[in-house]
Formats: C-alpha cells, sequence, structure tokens
C-alpha cells in the first residue's frame, strides 16, 4: 500500500522533473544577497517552540493560535507548537541570549519552513516557507522606509510585475484603546450582518472584522472608522514622516486604511505588497512594526520591526523560462569495464575541479549513452572504449556543433579542464 504525502504538503520536484526547486532556490539566493548588502546577518532558530510562546506573542485570540497550530505534547508533558510564524521565536531568541547588547541595532534575517493547519489552496499550504528579518533597537520612522524600501528592491530583482505596496498606521497603546471603543460601536450596530468569525472577533479582535474577505463583512463595514483618523500626535507624525521618507525615494504606495494585519503585536506602520493575481489571498509580503513584543515576552522594551515574504506565492509569480536544473559540461560515454573503471577516476576529478560530469553507471549501449546526455544537455560526450584506451586516443564530442575531435589521453584531464572552464 502507497503512503502519500500528508494533506496540504507537498514535494518541491528539481525543475528537470517538473518541479519548482531551482526556483526556490533564486528567491533565495537573490533575497540573501540583498539582505546582506543591507547588513542583515542569518539566525537559524528552532522548527518548534513551546506553545506558550505563540500564545504570548502572537495573541492568544488570533485565528493562527486558536484554529491552526500544530500542537502536541511532549515526552515530558509540555506543550510544543511547531512555527507559524518566526517573529516570536527571533524574539524569544534575542532575549535569551541578551543579543540586542551587541549592537544598537541589531538586523537579522531567516529562511525557512512555518506550519498551518489551512484550508489547502493555490499557494497556500500548510507546510510553507518564509524570508523574514526582523530590526531590533530603533524606533525611528528611518528603519521603517528601510524595511519597506527593502521588500521593494527584493521584488524589483525578482522581476515581479504588478506589485502594489500598501501602508497603513494602527496607533500604539496611547491611541489604540480609543479607536478599539469606536470601532466597536460602529461594528456592535452590525452585528447581525457579519460572518460568524467576525462575530467571535468583535469581542476579541474587532480589528480583525476590517480584514475579513467576506462580501458581506466587506460591505457591512464600508463606512467603518479608520484608525488613521483615530492617531494620537506622536503616531501620526510617525506616519508621516514614513510617507515623506517612501516619497523621497520615490517608492509608489498606495494607504490602505483597511490593512490591519492578523497579529496582535503589529502597532503603528503595518505594510503589505500585494499582487492582483493571486486572488483574495493577494500578499506576497507583509511586516509591520511590534514595539512591544519584546517586552511581552520577557524582554526589555525594545521596539522591532520585520517583514516575511511568502516563497510560495512569490515563485508562483515568478518568470521561470530561465530557471532550470543545471546542465552537465561533459558526459563520459563508456564501453568496457577497464574503460568504466577509468571513466570513474576522471569524473571525480573533473569535479573536484568545479567541472560539472556525468557519467553512465551501468553497462548501457553507446546510444542510450547519447540520448541519455542529450536529454541532461550535456555540452561535451567523451567516448572511452578498448580501442581508445588501446590507442590512447578518446572521442570528445561537442553536442552543439556537432563536431568531434580527438584527446590524448595522457593529459586528457588538463586538456578538457582547460577546454570547459573556458566554455
Amino acid at each position: 500500500m502507497k503512503i502519500p504525502s500528508v494533506k496540504g504538503v507537498r514535494d518541491i520536484l528539481p525543475a528537470s522533473l517538473g518541479g519548482e526547486a531551482e526556483a526556490f532556490q533564486f528567491v533565495e539566493t537573490t533575497c540573501r544577497g540583498l539582505l546582506e548588502e543591507f547588513g542583515f546577518s542569518e539566525i537559524k532558530i528552532p522548527i518548534f517552540e513551546y506553545t506558550d510562546l505563540f500564545a504570548r506573542g502572537i495573541g492568544s485570540s488570533t485565528d493562527i493560535v486558536e484554529k491552526e497550530m500544530y500542537t502536541f505534547d511532549d515526552r515530558d508533558g509540555k506543550k510544543i507548537s511547531l512555527r507559524p510564524e518566526a517573529t516570536a521565536s527571533v524574539v524569544r531568541s534575542l532575549i535569551e541570549h541578551n543579543l540586542i547588547t551587541t549592537s544598537p541595532v541589531l538586523k537579522l534575517y531567516y529562511v525557512g519552513p512555518m506550519f498551518r493547519h489551512e484550508r489547502p489552496q493555490a499557494g497556500r499550504y500548510r507546510q510553507f516557507h518564509q524570508i523574514g528579518v526582523e530590526v531590533f533597537g530603533s524606533a525611528s520612522p528611518i528603519i521603517d522606509v528601510e524595511i519597506v524600501s527593502l521588500i521593494h528592491l527584493t521584488f524589483q530583482r525578482l522581476k515581479i510585475p504588478d506589485l502594489e505596496l500598501q501602508i497603513n498606521s494602527l496607533g500604539d497603546q496611547q491611541c489604540r484603546p480609543n479607536y478599539r471603543k469606536v470601532l466597536k460601536q460602529f461594528l456592535k450596530e452590525r452585528l447581525d450582518h457579519l460572518c460568524e468569525n467576525c462575530k467571535k472577533r468583535f469581542e476579541t479582535n474587532p480589528l480583525r472584522v476590517l480584514d475579513c474577505k467576506e462580501k458581506g463583512c466587506r460591505t457591512a463595514t464600508r463606512e467603518a472608522p479608520v484608525s488613521i483618523d483615530h492617531l494620537c500626535q506622536e503616531c501620526l507624525s510617525h506616519f508621516m514622516e514614513v510617507k515623506n521618507g517612501l516619497n523621497q525615494l520615490k517608492i509608489p504606495f498606495k494607504i490602505n486604511e483597511r490593512l490591519v494585519r492578523g497579529l496582535d503585536y503589529y502597532v503603528r506602520t503595518a505594510f503589505e505588497m500585494v499582487s492582483p493575481h493571486l486572488g483574495a489571498q493577494n500578499a506576497v509580503a507583509a511586516g509591520g512594526r511590534y514595539d512591544g513584543l519584546v517586552e511581552t515576552l520577557g524582554g526589555p522594551a525594545i521596539p522591532g520591526i520585520g517583514f516575511a515574504i511568502g516563497m510560495e506565492r512569490v515563485v508562483s509569480l515568478l518568470d521561470k523560462s530561465g530557471i532550470s536544473t543545471p546542465s552537465p559540461h561533459l558526459f563520459v560515454a563508456t564501453l568496457g569495464q577497464e574503460a568504466k573503471a577509468m571513466a570513474a577516476s576522471a569524473v571525480f576529478q573533473l569535479r573536484q575541479k568545479g567541472i560539472r560530469t556525468e557519467t553512465d553507471y551501468e553497462n548501457s549501449s553507446l546510444k542510450s549513452q547519447m540520448h541519455r546526455a542529450d536529454r541532461l544537455g550535456a555540452r561535451y560526450v567523451l567516448i572511452i572504449g578498448q580501442d581508445e584506451i588501446k590507442n590512447g586516443r578518446a572521442t570528445l564530442r561537442d553536442m552543439v556543433r556537432k563536431e568531434q575531435k580527438d584527446l590524448d589521453l595522457s593529459a586528457w584531464i588538463e586538456s578538457l579542464v582547460n577546454l570547459l572552464s573556458t566554455s
């Protein structure tokens, strides 16, 4: 009996087998290069943590904690959860290792899988992958602008078309309570028109009602009060400086007054990069400021800001025409055991020198080996048989020009390296 993969997860296969592994590698490599230019260092965090970390960090009333986390009892009886996002884990590491003492402004990034028990759909899996950044130590709007500019440049380098940057301000602990009160009063009069999820959110997290994609909820909240009309003077000044900074850099953006983000820890600046080609779940990157999160998780009062890029969604938008498994420079075709033994040594030496080389591992016919070399896209095929060994010369065939020439077996490794390292 075959055992299939778990629902909502998938294998990411090589491009040569119809998959997207190389596209994921391209996104990751591009992002790593840009992040290093911006002064970020990589942090590798555990795939699972104590459940309480996410309950306290993300918010016990969020959909993620209430419905979507993979939680289980460890052997010692403690609750463990697979990470549904990475910010709480990075903050835990910051506190545990006292990392903020290493730099007044600490810039970290992470790459890896996250886990949420959501309904699988296009671009949304129960195991998905993110590249994210976190910056700690500065409450300056200059950092907000830098982080948003990083997102902008990332998608420029990836050449993803038709994206729109949306921003909003959610206020802070000073002005948000009043806005929450005003919003609840508005929603209270429209509870009958809200979906069941939003009726629950009305009590626990009313801002999330504005983010609901249900048509009835969108209609009922069309005239809802918005957070930027209820900002305190400090939050308003902060938001103005962010907008001015983006305008200075000529980074286009749209103010989305309904953008609230799904996690409790966000304050002030929130942002998303969205695509018109993804349907309702249209964000390819999202984040914001979370100035109180470190303190909530037991650390000092340190401001923070970050974002995450959804790799599956980015890959779905990527032009993959030029991304593929690298073809071998050389295929060594052999006839006979003596030739096969000689080829094994040569292949190892060529790979040591950085030459992508493949060979036949069975006793296949020359015709079969030539077909395989062609399918692999090898530029050259070196043919070695008993006659070639006896004469001290091998045949090198150029698969593009359809030309061939003889190589002296006494110095063939050097000859191949010289040829293939320049072709």
